[in-house]
């Protein structure tokens, strides 16, 4: 869930509901707006909203949510504020076959039309996002996601000793069927902890039982660094990632990673074969090489890596205000939390609407 608050801007969240697993980390101070229901269809009261709510700037926080941006700026036409969209998905996705690539591809290259701003998460991705889109680089903001925070109080329970550790929904994307079929092959065979929930959660039970191996599959957790620190290993083994955040997350705490080239983010991510393992996508044998490399008893486990984005907030505000200004994306100096152009004059109370269902 994306957000953006300060003591100086108003923000209004619409969302699908307020009682998923996420609705703990709404932080006080915003107006929050019900879309009615949580499946896609809910997201068509959006322009409604803008026109009773009459925010300055519309933050998308996520791919899936780009087709609505343009349904807003369709309906509301010069009326419309300025749409500021973050990239979470792939934009170059290998499970497309040759039609469908195509088609997806022009669908890329219509954002820079009713999109004002696009935002990718690392620098290889931000090339993607030029290369695909088309967008003037001067319309595109690179912005690292907040590094996730241990939850006070929180618990995970069902944990073995030791054992290898997924993390992600329970989808046909993440390719849970790999490392599945990886763990009868080990060397040592561990308990398979999955966090997450998703429609193949059925399909990953019976292919557990039919291989005769241990998977715990614990459902969503608030706080997936618990299980993190006390892996022995975080696999993914996804067709493809926008920037997999569950990297960074395990690599902070001092987990190693084996990863299939999901993603250019991965290689941003997994910088030295002292953090981890990057497999090829289809590589059966290198997965099981890379999990068994990491669970040998000599392993040495990474130091801790510090995550990119304490500063995402201030690089997210300081957009927000290049857009009303009409100035170009505000350059970032490597090591310093302000950007090195001059502060651009704050309107008063600007308004911000954030649209994102909470499952």
């Amino acid at each position: 869930m994306a957000v953006v608050s300060s003591a100086r801007k108003r923000v209004t969240l619409a969302v699908g509901c307020i009682d998923g697993p996420l609705a703990a980390e709404i932080p006080d101070g915003l107006e929050i707006i019900r879309l009615g229901g949580t499946t896609f269809p809910a997201l068509f009261r959006v322009p409604a909203i803008i026109r009773k709510t009459q925010p300055d700037i519309i933050f998308c926080p996520g791919s899936y949510y780009t087709s609505i941006a343009l349904w807003t700026r369709l309906r509301l036409g010069r009326s419309c504020p300025p749409i500021v969209s973050k990239v979470s998905n792939a934009m170059r996705r290998g499970d497309h076959m040759a039609l469908l690539a195509a088609g997806h591809a022009a669908w890329l290259r219509l954002h820079p039309l009713f999109l004002d701003r696009i935002v990718a998460m690392t620098d290889a991705s931000a090339r993607d996002v030029l290369e695909t889109t088309r967008i003037d680089p001067s319309r595109c903001a690179t912005i690292a996601n907040p590094p996730a925070l241990p939850l006070p109080g929180a618990t995970l329970e069902g944990l073995p000793p030791r054992y290898i550790l997924g993390v992600g929904r329970l989808v046909r994307q993440k390719r849970w069927d790999r490392l599945l079929e990886a763990i009868p092959r080990l060397a040592e065979r561990l308990p398979l902890v999955i966090l997450g929930e998703g429609d193949q959660r059925a399909a990953i039970e019976a292919r557990a039982a039919a291989l005769g191996i241990d998977v715990r599959l614990l459902g969503h957790s608030p706080d997936p660094m618990l299980a993190m620190r006390a892996a022995a290993v975080l696999a993914l083994t996804s067709d493809f990632e926008g920037v997999p955040g569950v990297l960074r997350e395990a690599l902070s705490v001092g987990t190693p990673v084996v990863t299939t080239d999901s993603s250019p983010a991965v290689w941003e991510i997994v910088t030295s074969a002292a953090l981890g393992t990057i497999v090829p996508t289809d590589d059966s044998d290198g997965l099981v090489k890379a999990l068994d490399w990491w669970l040998m008893p000599d392993a040495v486990r990474p130091a801790p890596v510090a995550p990119p984005g304490a500063d995402s907030a201030l690089r997210y505000l300081a957009l927000f205000d290049s857009v009303l200004s009409g100035a170009p994306v505000p350059v970032w100096q490597s090591g310093t939390t302000e950007p090195h152009v001059v502060p651009i004059p704050q309107q008063t109370e600007p308004a911000v609407v954030s649209q994102t269902l909470i499952r």
